[in-house]
């Protein structure tokens, strides 16, 4: 295709898929969907001032579900010739004449199939060549290591300007894809006083190369970010209120997304169980979401099924209003798909109004977290136990950095504890949120 990256046409994809469904009708089998993607791009990456790796992306795929009946069979191929897709297609069918019958399994209900396809400008590919990213990455690198002479040393700075298409259909007729863009730069480096060493970073990501923040500006935030963490000390084991800074916020997000996601519900491996219509969250939290943002990071007008996807309230006034289901875990709950095949559609966290320095005002005295590690959640009990790294407030300021502590509570009562929610959300996250003020949790240290 000309002026694009791409070596096929969405015309030629949506024949490929539309030969490949005719012929596992063909060869028997009673239902079936197929993707096919394709992508390109490159990823470059500067330490210390040196090109330390270019890699470059071209990449497709091709995957086939079947169903004899309820019973389902997938293959997938790299191959997109006429024999190796119709050999993928006989694997899927192989495989489904072995698979015990589910009788959840199938495609989406017909009746919730997109029919409307607005143009949410997902796709603005890059003629960035690779000399100019690495010049670009090092500009940014350049801007971090000039803040303080403290900043001794790097991870390095990493810029990536990817194009993907892709096509899905099934034999109810449903034959839509798009393509999209997406591109990203982000640093990282290390501080040093004395015998301690710290790391931080910042990035930021777009659909459109242009809207992204500019390197030196990436680069003297994760400078700063670095440096303000320097002379970190632990504190005594404490229960008090605590911000979770705005790029971190995202992830209690993601623990509720996890909570009601079909899968978990199903499966009864949930701490929000039967939680549609119940008030789990402070009265002060609304999640939106809101697929066909022009230009969001997860925008869509179709789920992984063909679904449409909705613009709705998740949560209104601390009010579970939905979950997020596909077609099977629909039909195990006996509900319908929401249109979340695939995952959710760029949530937003509404904001109570207040900046960061607000917030911190507002809790007074307590931490504000910037970064956490490990992986102690539990999403079936609600427990939370992470490591954590930050700053200690006093009377609304921040006072000293803290370190080599552990933040605990349950998901529950963090919920319930949300007393408000920044305005400094990152503009180009597919979950937008704030800043989180949460009432108390435990804070262990000495």
């Amino acid at each position: 295709m000309a002026n694009t990256p791409f070596s096929y046409s969405q015309d030629e994809l949506k024949q490929l898929v539309s030969d490949v469904l005719s012929y596992a009708r063909q060869k028997g089998a009673t239902a079936a969907d197929a993707e096919v993607s394709e992508g390109a791009g490159h990823t470059v990456s500067v330490r210390l001032g040196e090109t330390e790796t270019i890699e470059y992306h071209r990449d497709k795929g091709f995957g086939v579900t079947v169903y004899h009946g309820q019973a389902k069979g997938h293959a997938s191929t790299g191959d997109f010739s006429k024999a190796a897709l119709q050999a993928t297609v006989d694997a899927a069918l192989d495989i489904a004449r072995y698979t015990a019958s589910d009788p959840f399994a199938g495609l989406a209900d017909p009746d919730m199939l997109a029919t409307r396809f607005p143009d949410l400008d997902l796709f603005h590919p890059s003629n960035l060549s690779v000399e100019e990213s690495i010049r670009l990455a090092t500009l940014c690198e350049d801007a971090a290591r000039a803040v303080d002479p403290r900043i001794t040393n790097s991870d390095g700075a990493s810029l990536s300007t990817q194009s993907g298409q892709f096509v899905y259909g099934n034999t109810l007729g449903f034959l839509a894809g798009f393509p999209t863009s997406r591109h990203s730069l982000s640093c990282a480096v290390i501080g040093e006083e004395g015998d301690a060493m710290q790391r931080d970073y910042w990035y930021d990501s777009s659909r459109r190369f242009d809207d992204l923040a500019s390197p030196e500006s990436i680069g003297r935030r994760c400078g700063e970010r670095t440096v303000r963490r320097l002379n970190g000390r632990k504190i005594d084991t404490c229960q008090v209120p605590v911000v979770f800074e705005a790029p971190i916020a995202s992830s209690l997000i993601g623990h509720f997304l996890q909570a009601v996601s079909g899968t978990s519900l199903y499966r009864q491996a949930s701490f929000l169980l039967d939680s549609l219509g119940q008030s789990v969250f402070s009265p002060i939290v609304n999640l939106h979401e809101a697929p066909l943002i022009v230009q969001g990071q997860a925008s869509t007008p179709f789920d992984d099924e063909g679904v449409a996807t909705q613009d709705r309230m998740v949560v209104e006034n601390g009010v579970v209003q939905g979950y997020f289901l596909g077609s099977y875990s629909a039909r195990k709950l006996g509900m319908k798909s929401t249109g979340n095949a695939g995952g959710s559609h760029n949530l937003i966290l509404g904001s109570t109004g207040e900046d960061l320095a607000a917030l911190l005002k507002k809790m007074g005295t307590g931490l504000l977290v910037t970064e956490l590690m490990g992986h102690g959640t539990n999403t079936v009990t609600g427990d939370y136990s992470r490591g954590a790294a930050g700053f200690w407030v006093e009377n609304g300021v921040i006072a000293y950095p803290v370190e080599e502590i552990t933040i605990a509570g349950n998901l529950k009562d963090m919920f319930k504890g949300i007393v408000a929610i920044g305005n400094d959300h990152l503009p180009h996250a597919s979950r937008q949120t704030g800043s989180i003020l949460i009432e108390n949790m435990t804070v262990a240290g000495n």
